[in-house]
């Protein structure tokens, strides 16, 4: 869901890739006041919860709403709920050991895998935090509430959508796939995160709130990954690959 300009792109650790046209999207790198933004709101919105204000109102009234519509118990369950799954880890993981058992196919490099795995590390272990660290309960209980056994906060499923297939795009651009290929990335990237958060609200599975810092989240963690990748992972397969040359 972030966009910009194509960052210093790393070698893959083994040979030159066979083939890689220019790429037609950037590498959706976040841009630094896209992270400050998401930060802020991150940061805010968790405040306003703690203090029982305006947005927990929003939330009820938003879930007062769409329960009223009882989807979960309609015939149009299955339809909303496929959209979810822009942003189910097991979905995104199957399409995403395609792309790297490719690249590692074609280009002999590992680099996508750790990016991947990197990635995913950090998903677990923050998003778990900030839940059990906020205790929120999913609107499935009469109100909004903080106790321990709440994990509603924020929404796994948008952070895991903008982080992962953020990372796809990044990869698909980087070993220049072909141009439907990065194209079809970028669209996921956007449209992924939109569809998961409004299916999951819909259904009233998460607040509206969860959804939105769902996403911050994901932005962070994709900057993260970017920014730790250009430290550590990029410069560790530029190495392997000299060391294999000489």
């Amino acid at each position: 869901m972030a966009s910009g300009a194509v960052q210093g792109t790393a070698e893959p650790l083994g040979r030159p890739p066979l083939h890689t046209p220019g790429p037609v999207i950037g590498t959706g790198r976040p841009p630094w006041w896209l992270l400050g933004l998401a930060a802020v709101v991150t940061v805010a919105v968790t405040a306003e919860l703690l203090t029982r204000g305006w947005l927990e109102w929003m939330d009820l009234r938003v879930s007062g709403a769409v329960s009223s519509w009882d989807l979960r118990h309609s015939d149009g369950y299955w339809l909303v709920w496929v959209f979810t799954q822009a942003g189910g880890r097991g979905f995104i993981l199957i399409l995403l050991a395609g792309l790297v058992g490719w690249l590692w196919w074609r280009e002999r490099t590992l680099l996508p895998l750790v990016r991947v795995v990197v990635a995913l590390v950090l998903l677990t272990g923050v998003v778990y935090a900030f839940k059990w660290g906020m205790g929120r309960t999913a609107p499935a209980y009469p109100g909004s509430f903080f106790h321990r056994d709440g994990a509603s906060y924020p929404s796994g499923h948008v952070a895991n959508a903008v982080l992962m297939w953020g990372v796809a795009r990044w990869q698909s651009v980087q070993f220049g796939l072909p141009d439907r290929v990065q194209r079809l990335a970028w669209l996921l990237s956007l449209l992924g995160p939109v569809a998961t958060g409004v299916a999951m609200v819909t259904l009233d599975f998460h607040w509206f709130t969860d959804a939105v810092v769902g996403a911050a989240v994901g932005i962070l963690l994709l900057g993260v990954v970017h920014l730790f990748d250009a430290a550590v992972l990029s410069r560790w397969g530029r190495a392997g690959a000299g060391r294999r040359q000489a």
